[in-house]
């Protein structure tokens, strides 16, 4: 880090004690913004820090979902995001309309919604899930329910496949996980013969067969930290690689593709983030209409996930 970040991270740090300022930040975030957040999780954690959080004023360094649901989570608090145009291509595939629409069509239908969504989209559904929990939550759904999935179709198929149970997938995927393919793993396995091939259950069914590990940004991380061995090859987002790295510097990480850089969580900035504590932009608001229902989705996850 240079002099000037430095600089700003230090301002960062006073800015926010002085004014009650809860940062949370995503893996994926740069390594300085990592650095100066209070919290740093997957979108599971990140919910739940909020949630708990006693902080009058939350800024969430993440994409336009994860603020949005952290408003959902904290009535009655000040949401901040420091880059309201960081959004998420898959999250932006799927609408409330569309879920409407299917349920007319399947009236008994439970619809279980990726975190990675918009407000109003939980607000119609019946439960959310993250990676970390979705095959947990599925597991305690009735049996006999069919289950309409949004809107990631990869880590539908990939829980299908491990509950040997059909779900009726929106067709989407992260842009990102989706450049994950078999040829760069094999090569990369032919170069690292001993290293294990961890990646995350928003890549295809065909990458997780070629893995050793499948789970969440945090249960790739958890992995590395515990594992004996020393070479990985990672299939996720390469901003994983710096908590990965503080917790145990002695691990060789290698990235499952070059292209594994998602722009809009790094289009945030620390300059961004100071100029939001000392302005109060961009406040992250949700109508509370659409928040009470949206809650409920989201309450219910949590509660199915303990």
């Amino acid at each position: 880090m240079n002099q000037i970040a430095k600089s700003i991270s230090l301002e960062i740090l006073e800015k926010k004690k002085q004014n009650d300022i809860y940062v949370i930040a995503h893996y994926y975030q740069r390594d300085e913004i990592q650095d100066i957040a209070d919290f740093v999780g997957d979108s599971y954690a990140m919910a739940l820090a909020a949630r708990n959080s006693d902080s009058s004023v939350i800024l969430v360094a993440g994409v336009d979902f994860m603020a949005e649901t952290a408003a959902i989570l904290c009535p009655g608090r000040t949401v901040l995001s420091p880059e309201p145009a960081a959004t998420c291509p898959m999250a932006n595939s799927i609408t409330a309309d569309k879920i409407i629409r299917y349920r007319e069509e399947h009236p008994d239908c439970i619809v279980v919604t990726y975190v990675n969504t918009p407000a109003d989209v939980k607000a119609v559904s019946d439960v959310c899930c993250t990676s970390s929990n979705a095959e947990r939550i599925i597991r305690k759904l009735p049996a006999d329910k069919e289950i309409f999935f949004v809107p990631d179709q990869n880590l539908a198929a990939n829980i299908a496949n491990r509950l040997g149970r059909n779900l009726d997938a929106y067709p989407s995927f992260c842009p990102i996980h989706n450049l994950v393919t078999e040829a760069s793993i094999k090569e990369l396995k032919e170069k690292f013969p001993q290293a294990e091939v961890l990646v995350h259950p928003e890549c295809k069914p065909e990458i997780l067969e070629l893995a050793d590990y499948a789970g969440s940004t945090a249960g790739i991380l958890n992995h590395v930290v515990e594992a004996e061995g020393r070479d990985f090859i990672i299939g996720t987002e390469c901003g994983i690689f710096h908590p990965i790295l503080k917790a145990c510097p002695e691990k060789n990480l290698i990235l499952a593709s070059e292209k594994l850089i998602c722009p809009n969580m790094k289009s945030i900035t620390l300059d961004k983030i100071l100029n939001s504590i000392v302005e109060r932009q961009t406040v992250i608001t949700v109508p509370e209409e659409v928040r009470q229902k949206a809650v409920l989705a989201l309450e219910k996850m949590i509660s199915m996930a303990s």
